[in-house]
């Protein structure tokens, strides 16, 4: 997988155009090659002794069992925006194609870095093309990688603030730590009740801060009112919005109270 800002809205690169930015000596501080090969346990093949032996020049492996949320367990669940950051800071360092590459793609992707590609057919079609592997190991130069995910609750702006009660039982009103708010009724003309135009809709995203270049997760109250926001940025042109669909009923029952974001009484420890 390959990252290179003059290739932000390419989801794919051929092995032709790697290999020649490869040749050109385009390796470097705006283009990084990343090694995601994983396999199955029972298939007993270990992926970086694998790497380690032949990859593509410049590259480096990213190991999808490492950068994960290891107190889960269920395998390659997402890490947190910290943990993530952290691996990409330390990062010193195939059958089926790219198998495992658009998972690193849609991490990246989650995390704020659009700039990412996958290599199309991966390193076994590297290899068909005539491209050479290498054992030598490129240590790519240490730099700082700044995670960031936008979270846009949909919630009326005192139940986001903490200042109004929420409408379920058990559960105080505040946000999800950095999250924006946009109340879902802005998204409609307040006497018809009909969508905004586009420019309108547009419009409140810049005002709220919302950067309709990058993928951005809603929320809401129980996933039902954070879809206004899904479908406004959908008709603004904006195909990448995810739905939190647990939303505030389940981040306040099991976040910890430092995550539960109030100008009211907030979430009290046990």
């Amino acid at each position: 997988l390959s990252v290179d800002m003059a290739a932000q809205a390419r989801g794919l690169v051929a092995a032709r155009w790697l290999a020649d930015a490869v040749k050109s000596n385009r390796v470097g501080p705006n283009l990084r090659i990343l090694d995601a090969s994983w396999y199955l346990p029972k298939m007993k093949r270990n992926p970086r002794a694998e790497f380690e032996k032949t990859h593509i020049p410049g590259a480096s492996f990213f190991d999808i069992d490492e950068c994960c949320d290891k107190s889960s367990k269920f395998d390659h669940m997402l890490p947190s925006e910290g943990e993530f950051a952290h691996y990409m800071y330390n990062l010193w360092q195939h059958c089926f194609g790219s198998f495992s590459a658009p998972l690193m793609w849609w991490m990246f992707r989650v995390f704020g870095h659009t700039s990412v590609s996958v290599l199309d057919g991966g390193f076994k079609n590297w290899l068909m093309e005539g491209h050479p592997g290498t054992e030598q190991y490129s240590k790519p130069a240490c730099a700082e990688f700044r995670a960031s995910s936008t979270i846009v609750d949909a919630r009326a702006n005192g139940r986001f603030r903490g200042v109004e009660p929420e409408p379920r039982e058990n559960t105080e009103p505040g946000h999800i730590p950095g999250s924006i708010n946009m109340p879902f009724p802005s998204f409609l003309d307040s006497t018809s009740g009909l969508e905004r135009p586009v420019e309108e809709l547009k419009k409140l995203f810049q005002q709220a801060g919302v950067d309709m270049q990058k993928p951005f997760w809603v929320t809401c109250g129980s996933g039902v009112t954070a879809c206004h926001i899904a479908l406004a940025a959908h008709l603004c042109g904006h195909l990448g919005v995810c739905l939190y669909d647990g939303a505030w009923a389940e981040w306040f029952t099991r976040a910890a109270p430092e995550h539960v974001i109030s100008e009211g009484k907030g979430k009290q420890p046990r």
